[in-house]
């Protein structure tokens, strides 16, 4: 498959690197040194992937998740010397589809490159509507709807929903969920689960201190019940 990339990065060294990989890949790569030219490139090229830097000049690498999430769903695989937990949760919850932590193997992260790609042309083909109880998902228009109303969702959150959604009622556990939202990475844990879960529960639950829709299975995971009753 091949793509056209925007690949951010202000080491020049490892932009280089990185861009003669993809284009081994007959990838299109255009590489900007800073997260302001990120966000404008992105805005007029609109590409299929967006591979950043957290640590850029100019505009924060997470800042430009930000501003992008609310006008863009490209696929963003981020970048990041940091390697603490609650950074790299702070990015899965901005909207960053993956991410890599430096240093890393160019050929890892050509890669995750692919495997995103092959997500992205999964999700652009039509697929069923998913109905649990009053709640509704749409993988081919990526809306989820709770009781009429549509409720906004960041990636990573929409694919925990779209998993649980295609069986409903059946218990997932945390590592189950890890590994069909972002696949095998020795740096993710659990939290990764539960904040989305968290945040899912403030936006589809009646009360999210005591869920009647995503609700949690002691010792074992989560599931969407389709019994909506307290």
């Amino acid at each position: 498959m091949c793509a056209h990339i925007v690949l951010a990065e202000d080491d020049e060294k490892q932009a280089e690197l990185v861009r003669r990989y993809l284009e081994r890949e007959r990838h299109t790569v255009v590489v900007v040194g800073d997260g302001r030219a990120a966000i404008d490139t992105v805005r007029t090229d609109r590409p299929d992937l967006l591979v950043l830097d957290v640590m850029m000049p100019k505009v924060d690498g997470l800042d430009v998740i930000r501003v992008l999430r609310a006008e863009s769903d490209v696929l963003v695989l981020m970048l990041t010397a940091r390697s603490t937990e609650d950074d790299l949760l702070l990015g899965l919850d901005l909207g960053a589809d993956d991410y890599m932590t430096k240093p890393f193997s160019p050929r890892e992260l050509v890669a995750r490159v692919r495997t995103l790609l092959r997500r992205g042309q999964r999700a652009d083909e039509p697929d069923a509507l998913l109905r649990v109880g009053t709640l509704a998902v749409d993988p081919a228009k990526h809306v989820v709807t709770c009781d009429g109303e549509r409720v906004e969702c960041t990636p990573g959150e929409f694919r925990l929903l779209e998993t649980l959604a295609g069986q409903p009622d059946r218990v997932f556990t945390r590592q189950q969920l890890l590994e069909r939202l972002h696949g095998f990475d020795r740096y993710i844990t659990d939290r990764t689960i539960d904040v989305h879960v968290m945040n899912l529960r403030k936006k589809i639950e009646p009360n999210p201190r005591r869920p009647v829709r995503l609700v949690t299975v002691y010792g074992v995971g989560y599931k969407l019940t389709t019994d909506e009753r307290p």
